[in-house]
C-alpha cells in the first residue's frame, strides 16, 4: 500500500522530508520524493510537518490533521524557564472532583509525547471513583507491610494506620494509570514520557499532580491485586500512575536544585 503522495506542482525538491525521515523511507526521484520499497514508516509525521509548501501527504499522518504553527506565539527563554520550574509535586489536594472534561484534556495532551521509535502503545485508566482509590490505598499499605522494603515506608504505614492519613495518594480525587501490552518493550519509558507531558500541562488547567510511587511498586508486582481492582484487561500491565487534583495550597517561589554538574568534551 502506497503511504506517501507528493503534489508535484507544490514540491520544490528541497529534500527536507528525505533528510528528516528517521527510518529512511524516502528517496529523491525525477518528479520529487518517492517511497523506498520494503521500508517501514513509523508514522512520526516528520515528512509532512517539515514540508515548507505542504506538498507531501502521508496516510499514517494525514496533512489535513496537522496544525499549522505559523500563527502560534513563541514563548521566550525566560517564559519557558519559569513555566518548567513552576511545576511542583502536589501532595495536598482540595476535596473537589476534577471534571471529566479537564481529565480528558490532560490525557489528550499526554498522548502527544515522544515515544521510543514512535511506538506509543499506551492507554489510560482514569479513576474517578474515590472508593476505588481508598481501596487501592489499603491494598498498597497491606502489601508494603508484608514487603522486605517495608523499612523504606515505615512512616507512611504509621501515618495511615494511626492517623488515618492517605499516605499513598495524598487525598487526591483522581488517579491516572497508564497501561500497555505486556510485551511492549518501551512501555515504561513511553509511559514516563506521557505522564511528564501531563504533569507539565496540568497547572495550565489549575491542577496539580504527583507520581504515585508506592502504588506503582505494588502494581508492578507479578499478579498484583491492583490489576483486578482496576479491571486491567488480560495481556495488559500497569506501567505508571500519577495522582491528580486541585492543589490545596499555592507556591510562592521557584525552588533551586543541586548545582549543575556537567562535563563538556570538545
Amino acid at each position: 500500500m502506497k503511504l506517501i503522495t507528493v503534489n508535484e506542482e507544490k514540491c520544490i525538491k528541497c529534500e527536507l522530508c528525505i533528510k528528516e525521515c528517521p527510518v529512511y523511507v524516502l528517496k529523491m526521484g525525477e518528479k520529487g520524493p518517492e517511497e523506498i520499497a520494503n521500508t517501514t514508516c513509523i508514522a512520526c509525521g516528520h515528512c509532512v510537518a517539515i514540508c515548507p509548501n505542504a506538498a507531501i501527504d502521508n496516510k499514517k499522518t494525514p496533512l489535513i490533521q496537522q496544525v499549522d504553527t505559523k500563527d502560534f506565539p513563541k514563548l521566550n527563554a525566560q517564559q519557558v524557564e519559569h513555566f518548567l520550574r513552576s511545576r511542583r509535586s502536589i501532595r495536598n489536594y482540595k476535596d473537589e472532583s476534577v471534571s471529566r472534561e479537564k481529565l480528558t484534556k490532560l490525557i489528550d495532551i499526554a498522548r502527544l509525547a515522544p515515544t521510543a521509535e514512535n511506538s506509543q502503545g499506551i492507554s489510560f485508566v482514569v479513576v474517578e471513583n474515590k472508593q476505588l482509590i481508598e481501596k487501592a490505598t489499603e491494598i498498597s499499605i497491606q502489601m508494603m507491610e508484608n514487603s522486605p522494603l517495608r523499612y523504606l515506608v515505615e512512616e507512611d504505614i504509621r501515618s495511615y494506620r494511626e492517623d488515618g492519613v492517605d499516605s499513598i495518594f495524598r487525598g487526591a480525587p483522581n488517579l491516572i494509570i497508564t497501561i500497555a501490552d505486556k510485551d511492549l518493550r518501551s512501555a515504561r519509558d513511553n509511559s514516563v514520557s506521557y505522564l511528564t507531558y501531563l504533569e507539565l500541562y496540568a497547572p495550565s488547567l489549575g491542577l496539580g499532580s504527583c507520581w504515585a510511587g508506592i502504588f506503582e511498586f505494588c502494581a508492578f508486582i507479578e499478579n498484583s491485586p491492583m490489576l483486578k481492582l482496576f479491571n486491567i484487561p488480560e495481556g495488559k500491565k500497569i506501567t505508571a500512575a500519577v495522582m491528580v487534583g486541585y492543589p490545596k495550597y499555592s507556591y510562592k517561589r521557584l525552588v533551586d536544585r543541586n548545582p549543575l554538574d556537567v562535563t563538556f568534551l570538545s
